[in-house]
């Protein structure tokens, strides 16, 4: 049987101690608020908070935005589907709106 000498009696304790402190820090760092590396659920903002992005098409349902979506994508325009307060929205680059909108008028 391994012995510590007679240090053990002080060693014992230390390392039980050392034990809970990494144990409650972990928690901690676990547990803790305001620094999860999960992400946050999108907020739904208004179509203007979308930095660069601007609204191309305004459809009724999700289904009908995506299905715009995919057809812009389709022709190479960066686009996505946006879900604003007043809406789903097709959005694109600012340099890229005129085609969209060519696009979606059926001209091109």
């Amino acid at each position: 049987m391994a012995s510590w000498g007679s240090y053990s009696a002080f060693y014992g304790p230390i390392i039980a101690v050392a034990a809970v402190v990494v144990l409650v820090l972990l928690l901690r760092w676990t547990f803790g608020r305001g620094s999860s590396v999960v992400a946050r659920p999108a907020r739904v903002g208004a179509e203007d908070e979308y930095g660069l992005l601007v609204p191309v098409a305004s459809p009724a349902s999700f289904v009908e935005a995506e299905l715009i979506r995919a057809r812009l994508v389709g022709v190479g325009i960066r686009a996505t589907l946006a879900p604003t307060t007043s809406g789903p929205r097709v959005m694109v680059f600012p340099q890229e709106e005129r085609v969209a909108r060519a696009i979606l008028r059926g001209t091109s």
